[in-house]
């Protein structure tokens, strides 16, 4: 019995045996075979996946301004690896230790015995690949670099390899930040950036890399494809405007405390964009272009008072028998009940004619004349608004432009008090834009044009599309109506609401506007305040919009928050525009004299100077250095110029001197200087012809070169006169268009009862500008 047990278990231990030597030759054949006969097929499979091509990203192209300043361009960047198998050891032995103390005192993140570790472990463990830091270095460093010990030797047999990484960089800083916008990985974006990205972006070309432990390397084999750059992008924009533009805004909205706000500056000929700035609050005190509140849907709200523009166009076009002159009864309440709701002015304003209506922004005074011309037949007025194109998007090149919301009587949120309200800049929206765009308009003698902020789109010098602001409408009103319409504009500027921001220098025609902010339902009083119009009104060059949100330091209206951001712009622009200067330069007084008031100087450089004038002159025998002048002939253009001798160790007479002569003379004796005023050296504390002691403190009276001419300033901003003491000028082209006849009485139909009654006056009265 104990036998067969004994024989039982030898007889499984050899089965098992015999089974784990049967596995292992398995094992070992199935190696052999994976080796030897399958070797070159896995070995290309590895190689197939180790080797992968690559896209190689086209460098950005450069955004400009309308000069061709840059405003967004790529930098290029690198990353530095190495690859320590192409480095001999005799070079690495002898520089190794060399390179690790730069590598250290360059990034400062390690020490230099840390990066001798890292060199000696690559090259040990034969490394194809080492990422030395992730830091990006500049071109200029990448220059400091490559002189380095080992990278000196080249990417052959130094090793060294720098990896391209372009950068978008704005040389402006946040100046048109959000105007130039961005695009990120997902190729989603905003501004021109995104917009003009297929442009800008240029095609990608593809390299072969390997795929070794620490990132990719480039195999350079010349299979690669090499990236076509984008093309560049020049807009409108002019970057002196821009930044008044901006540091305008920002003051207003610092001021007011506003949640935001946009200005846009454009040319009224060609529709051309000189200026958009988008400021929004982020902090306390702190604003950033952070949305483009000039055309998207963030900035599309009631537009208030400069809507009643449109309106009264409207009215003017239905009943070309209006006249400026013509009065209207607003009651002497401030307030009436009109289509069905409560209007309100801010003050009592009894009997006025139709221009006082549009100076002094009566509420009552539009929703009256809206209601007596277009009671009958509202289908009109919304037909007038359409023909005025306020109900389209006018196309504008940047992706994002709000569509604007005019309301029409067959829809279905159309009530009794729609026509009045809608008059007085209500129940309906528009971008600040397409504001401007209709101002622009009325002072491009009622063409419409497409507003343009880029203008060609270039490689190198040549032009490969060039854009310029279409025609949406050759002719918006009548030619009588444009004269009325932009009589009222002066009036507001020269006699209303804005005449805080009138100057002498030239005219502002325009309008305020003030609208009260619908939220959750209701309207509050929490307001956003605009200014919109053009300049100089008797021959328009820009048109110009300002928009400020939410003011809040007691502020409320558009003539005293968003009228004197439009002004500073203006005054800017008009200083900057030569033909505009005319009138100014010519109560200037100018200097005739063909010689130039000079009086003492260095020889050399005052022959060129009259050699290029064409004066003539006689030397002084001797070749002094230091010359004055005498006995100048303004007739003949010519003078004498007499010896000033300069004496070694004396203080020299520097009475004629520019400062920078006498700093020279002074100074060079071991002399200090101090200087009172500006210009010419009038008169010296220490005497000409005296020891000049080192140290001693030599005091100069300077008095200006050539007298003060008074030249043309910008004016401040003057502070509203009472009516009755402000004279109109007499510019019968622009004027009111008076009637001959008797002023006729304009009417407002009685309102019939309504169940909204109650509701509607409290929220259709609205704020005038």
């Amino acid at each position: 019995m104990k036998g067969n047990v004994k024989k039982s278990i030898v007889t499984r231990v050899r089965l098992a045996f015999l089974g784990v030597c049967l596995f292992s030759c398995a094992v070992v054949w199935r190696i052999t075979h994976v080796q030897f006969t399958e070797g070159a097929k896995w070995s290309a499979l590895e190689q197939e996946r180790r080797i992968v091509y690559q896209p190689v990203f086209a460098t950005r192209g450069n955004i400009y301004s309308d000069n061709e300043s840059i405003m967004a361009t790529s930098l290029p960047f690198y990353r530095v690896a190495w690859d320590p198998s192409v480095v001999s050891d005799e070079l690495f032995n002898q520089k190794d230790d060399s390179l690790a103390l730069m590598l250290s005192r360059f990034f400062g993140d390690r020490t230099p015995l840390d990066y001798l570790s890292r060199l000696n472990k690559a090259k040990r463990n034969k490394s194809r690949y080492l990422r030395l830091n992730s830091r990006q270095i500049n071109f200029q460093e990448k220059k400091e670099l490559a002189k380095w010990p080992i990278f000196r030797e080249g990417k052959n047999r130094g090793g060294v390899i720098f990896e391209k990484v372009d950068k978008r960089f704005r040389p402006f800083g946040g100046l048109a930040q959000r105007t130039i916008g961005f695009i990120n990985e997902d190729k989603n974006g905003a501004g021109l950036e995104f917009t003009f990205n297929k442009h800008l972006a240029g095609k990608d070309g593809e390299a072969l890399f390997e795929r070794l432990p620490g990132g990719n390397k480039p195999i350079y084999d010349g299979t690669e494809v090499k990236p076509q750059p984008g093309y560049d992008v020049k807009t409108t924009l002019d970057i002196n405007l821009q930044d008044v533009a901006e540091n305008a805004l920002y003051k207003s909205l610092v001021e007011n405390n506003a949640q935001y706000g946009t200005v846009i500056l454009m040319e009224v000929k060609t529709g051309e964009i000189k200026a958009v700035a988008n400021l929004g609050k982020v902090a306390e005190g702190v604003y950033r272009e952070d949305y483009n509140y000039a055309i998207a849907d963030q900035g599309r709200t009631e537009p208030g008072s400069t809507f009643k523009l449109a309106s009264m166009m409207a009215a003017f076009e239905e009943n070309p028998d209006l006249q400026l002159t013509d009065t209207i009864n607003t009651g002497n309440t401030g307030s009436k009940k009109i289509g069905g709701a409560v209007k309100t002015d801010s003050h009592p304003y009894g009997r006025i004619t139709l221009q006082q209506v549009f100076e002094k922004s009566s509420n009552i005074g539009v929703a009256m004349l809206a209601d007596r011309v277009f009671n009958k037949n509202p289908d009109k007025y919304t037909d007038y608004l359409k023909k005025f194109g306020l109900d389209k998007p006018l196309g504008f090149q940047m992706a994002g432009e709000a569509r604007p919301y005019i309301k029409d009587p067959k829809d279905r949120s159309w009530s009794r008090t729609s026509l009045t309200t809608m008059s007085i800049g209500y129940e309906l929206k528009l971008a600040p834009l397409q504001t401007l765009a209709f101002y622009n308009a009325v002072a491009n003698d009622g063409v419409k044009v497409q507003p343009i902020i880029v203008r060609e789109i270039k490689q190198a010098d040549k032009v490969l599309e060039k854009y310029e602001g279409q025609v949406l409408n050759p002719k918006i009103c009548s030619e009588e109506t444009l004269q009325k319409v932009r009589a009222m504009m002066e009036g507001v500027v020269e006699h209303g609401t804005a005449r805080g921001i009138r100057t002498t220098d030239y005219l502002i025609a325009g309008k305020t506007g003030t609208a009260w902010k619908f939220k959750n339902g209701a309207y509050t009083k929490v307001y956003s305040t605009s200014f919109c119009g053009y300049f100089p009104a008797d021959n328009p060059k820009y048109s110009c919009i300002v928009v400020v949100d939410s003011p809040k330091n007691g502020r409320i209206y558009g003539a005293d928050v968003a009228a004197p951001v439009f002004r500073e712009l203006a005054d800017k622009a008009m200083a900057r525009d030569v033909a505009s200067q005319r009138p100014l330069l010519a109560r200037a007084p100018v200097r005739k004299s063909r010689v130039p008031n000079v009086q003492a100087g260095m020889q050399d450089e005052l022959t060129m100077m009259f050699s290029k004038l064409g004066v003539t002159h006689n030397a002084p025998a001797g070749g002094e250095d230091w010359v004055r002048t005498a006995n100048p002939d303004t007739e003949k253009a010519s003078l004498t110029l007499k010896a000033m001798p300069v004496r070694p160790g004396r203080v020299p007479n520097v009475q004629g001197l520019t400062l920078r002569d006498a700093l020279f003379l002074l100074e060079n004796r071991r002399l200090r200087v101090r200087s009172v005023g500006s210009g010419r050296v009038k008169a010296q504390s220490v005497a000409a012809g005296s020891v000049a002691r080192p140290g001693t403190t030599v005091v100069l009276q300077l008095e200006p070169i050539g007298g003060r001419l008074t030249a043309p300033v910008l004016l401040p901003v003057m502070a509203p006169e009472p009516l009755e003491n402000r004279t109109p000028r007499s510019n019968t082209a622009s004027r009111p268009v008076t009637s001959t006849t008797k002023p006729k009485p304009v009417s407002s139909a009685k309102p019939a009862a309504s169940k909204r009654a109650t509701a509607a006056a409290k929220v259709q009265s609205r704020p005038k500008a």
